[in-house]
């Protein structure tokens, strides 16, 4: 199961579920839509209505952040029994062709898998110099805070065995926007599981906005500072 968070992605959805689904025959969607004003909900109903068993929608009343809905997501993947669970986000930066290299590194012990930019082989098209440096600031920031030996622990692009968030306390998470990723990633390091970097590439979006906000960096720069000092709840 692909779950792919939504707020005002009209414009990039329906060319991205056409990739995901041609992309592996066993895979199926859900897309988590934050009642986006544009209208990305209504559109995500049709392509379901058009898509019968492979396409889901799950629909929440208003905009809560990125955590809480993989949050919503992953608890309907799990109730409905799916072996595998990806984030995806919905703006194209991921591309669904590497989805099989994801999938293809679960097993054998490693119960995530990460697409990462920051090692060999992966790659960042179209961003500007300052985008990659922050990038790259705060994935660092994050290691030496959080003692942590994943290259790209920011990166959004990933793929679970169910065992992997069956282990973790959702209800305990505490980071709405992207440090949720950092969060989720970090306990599971901790708790000692396999975790595997497959490099990716990654394509800045060319339709809407981008959902990076002053409000999301200074709350993971915070949320990683209290971590790094404090820690959080185990796994």
């Amino acid at each position: 199961m692909v779950i792919v968070p939504t707020y005002n992605e009209r414009e990039n959805l329906e060319p991205l579920v056409r990739r995901i689904l041609a992309a592996d025959a066993i895979v199926d969607l859900l897309i988590v839509d934050d009642n986006s004003p544009d209208g990305t909900g209504a559109l995500a109903d049709a392509i379901a209505a058009a898509t019968p068993g492979r396409v889901a929608v799950l629909h929440r009343e208003r905009k809560q952040g990125l955590g809480p809905a993989y949050v919503a997501g992953f608890a309907w993947a799990l109730h409905r029994r799916y072996a595998r669970i990806v984030e995806m986000d919905a703006d194209g930066s991921h591309q669904p062709e590497q989805l099989g290299d994801l999938l293809a590194a679960l097993g054998g012990g490693t119960v995530l898998a990460i697409g990462a930019r920051w090692i060999p082989g992966g790659e960042v098209v179209n961003w500007p110099w300052y985008r990659r440096a922050i990038s790259r600031a705060g994935t660092g920031y994050a290691r030496l805070l959080l003692r942590s030996s994943l290259h790209d622990i920011t990166s959004g692009f990933r793929a679970y065995e169910r065992a992997a968030l069956e282990s973790i306390d959702r209800t305990t998470l505490s980071a709405d926007g992207y440090a949720f990723q950092i969060e989720l990633a970090w306990r599971l390091e901790r708790a000692g599981a396999g975790i595997r970097e497959v490099p990716i590439t990654f394509v800045e979006r060319t339709h809407g906005q981008s959902k990076m906000s002053l409000r999301i960096v200074i709350e993971a720069l915070v949320q990683v500072t209290r971590w790094g000092l404090q820690g959080v709840p185990k796994a």
